[in-house]
């Protein structure tokens, strides 16, 4: 056996040279196609706040404008998720890239913040294809044991996108206008759709009938909708305990009785029910609902309150946020890695939950003059948790998910992740106005006493104040800005406690999930394994059928496939 190590040592090194190169081919057109939605996403999060000033909008817009992209992009992840289970993969990515990228230059010409939601949502649709297709697509081509190695360039790119898109934006806006953010991705989504034609070959899908659920996909949305709608309005529009409230609430979870029962009866459901038998899968699901807030609320509320609370500017809060995308970066970086070479996951998913619950709950004590160090190490901390666990808990499911479900198991962790930062930014929207507006009350004496000081000036801010429009905080005048600041960060401080008791159900799940070692085939592979299995027991079942009555079970195998004929004991005699 030693004398042969030597010889089939550089055939395997070959052999994993080769892999490799094909695998860099196949992920830099999925790569730029992720680039292109992390840019059009995180170009316009520092500039939303004048974004909705110039356009007229109230918190309630800003929070819709987030939400509805959110909203749509959970509710398209499954199905994306399930066309990939039935259709061309390489296909449906490059569809999903041309609907983000049409809706988000569309959107740039908004006139009112009801158009700039309506795009909103649109872009949220091809997100939702993009989000769910590149976990689908990374299963095809990379093992869950190997991709930590390639990690690093998804690190890369996500730098790129999360801090030089914000500062991009913050340039454009200040310098240009905040129209051009929308525009910015067109000439990135051309290059990924030319290079994945080129370079994204993936193996041949089983031809299968398709068949969509269509009524399922009717009733999650109805489900969604409502309960985000009445979050949303609740308290504002409308008392918390109203008629509209019973109709909204109600609404909902008849819409969510039925859809269980419609995914209970159909062939080819939305989301299979069947995986909650999976107790990875189950517990997946649980964490990624509060690690979606954890990443969608905090990043959303992070910027306005750096420009709402600290008086920067669109270009500044693209600055001040990078601790947290720092911490995201390198933990997963470095996790990835340690995750491939180790191929142990847990203890790095646990202490990610533990930084989860320490982000969310120092970010909750912040206010308008906090010593920025520790704002910063609190966005860190945050963002590490959220590095270390969010990935992660696509990859063990994929890990344990049937080869043929394996678009439906990730896009339904992606989707609940996706879920859980849309009510997360719902309610922690709804939170923020509801404080803002009673401390706006509170204050109104010192608010009064402050706009007196400016004369004529005074009076027009008062107005914009009084409106509810969210105000351009970095333009006001010392006296009243000061003022604006502290309530500003007290209300957004008391929206990011609501994310701590969901990171500490995150941790809990996490605890409990089983920690099975992660395997080094692809799904790909795996189907094809499965496939020599069933094609193995199929023919000993043959076998077992031709052999005599009363034979032996040594017949029956010496009368095998597998055999040489000149070793069959009847021609021996």
């Amino acid at each position: 056996m030693a004398t042969s190590s030597p010889a089939t040592a550089p055939v395997a090194t070959a052999d994993d040279k080769r892999r490799h190169r094909h695998v860099l081919q196949a992920l830099t057109g999925l790569l730029l196609g992720m680039f292109v939605s992390m840019l059009a996403s995180t170009v316009v999060s520092t500039s939303l706040p004048v974004i909705v000033h110039d356009l007229g909008g109230d918190q309630a817009a800003f929070t819709w404008v987030v939400t509805a992209t959110l909203l749509t992009t959970a509710i398209s992840t499954p199905i994306w998720g399930k066309l990939a289970d039935l259709f061309n993969r390489k296909l449906l990515i490059q569809l999903a890239i041309v609907i983000f990228v049409l809706a988000t230059a569309a959107a740039g010409f908004s006139q009112d913040t009801g158009t700039l939601i309506a795009f909103r949502a649109v872009q949220g649709i091809g997100a939702g294809g993009l989000a769910a297709l590149s976990q689908v697509i990374m299963a095809d081509i990379i093992s869950p044991r190997e991709r930590g190695r390639y990690m690093g360039l998804f690190g890369a790119v996500m730098a790129v996108a999360t801090v030089g898109g914000p500062l991009l934006g913050g340039f454009i806006t200040d310098t240009i206008d905040w129209r051009w953010n929308f525009f910015i991705a067109l000439p990135f989504a051309v290059a990924a759709l030319i290079i994945q034609q080129r370079t994204l070959h993936l193996p041949p899908r089983p031809k299968t009938k398709a068949r969509i659920d269509y009524f399922g996909i009717v009733l999650l949305s109805a489900a969604v909708s409502l309960l985000l709608i009445w979050v949303t309005n609740a308290g504002k529009d409308y008392d918390w305990w109203s008629t509209e409230t019973i109709l909204m609430v109600g609404g909902a979870l008849l819409a969510a009785i039925l859809f269980v029962i419609v995914e209970l009866r159909s062939k080819e459901p939305l989301v299979p029910l069947t995986m909650f038998r999976n107790r990875t899968f189950t517990l997946a699901v649980v964490a990624s609902i509060s690690i979606g807030i954890a990443m969608f609320g905090t990043s959303v509320f992070l910027s306005q309150y750096m420009q709402l609370a600290r008086g920067a500017t669109p270009t500044e809060a693209g600055l001040l946020t990078i601790p947290m995308i720092a911490g995201l970066l390198l933990a997963s970086i470095v996790i990835g890695g340690l995750v491939t070479r180790t191929g142990h996951w847990k203890p790095y998913l646990i202490v990610g939950g533990v930084l989860l619950i320490a982000g969310s709950y120092l970010l909750s004590t912040i206010h308008y003059d906090t010593n920025f160090v520790l704002v910063s190490v609190y966005m860190f901390l945050l963002g590490a948790g959220v590095g270390m666990t969010m990935q992660n808990l696509v990859l063990i499911v994929q890990n344990t998910a049937n080869p043929s479900e394996i678009g439906v198991a990730s896009s339904g962790v992606t989707f609940f992740r996706s879920l859980g930062g849309t009510i997360g930014v719902s309610v922690m929207g709804a939170a923020l106005a509801t404080s803002a507006t009673n401390l706006f009350t509170d204050r109104k004496d010192d608010i009064v006493a402050a706009l007196m000081t400016l004369g004529a000036k005074g009076a027009s801010i008062g107005e914009q104040l009084q409106s509810g429009t969210i105000p351009q905080v970095s333009s006001l005048p010392e006296a009243i800005r000061v003022i604006v600041e502290d309530i500003y960060a007290q209300a957004i401080a008391h929206s990011f406690l609501i994310a701590v008791p969901l990171a500490v159900v995150s941790l809990i799940a996490i605890i409990f999930l089983p920690n099975k070692p992660l395997t080094r085939m692809t799904t790909s592979e795996r189907v094809q394994a499965s496939e020599a299995d069933l094609a193995t027991v199929t023919t000993a079942e043959a076998m077992e059928t031709l052999a005599p009555a009363g034979a032996e079970a040594d017949d029956v195998d010496a009368a095998s496939p597998s055999e040489p004929a000149d070793q069959d004991p009847a021609r021996r005699r």
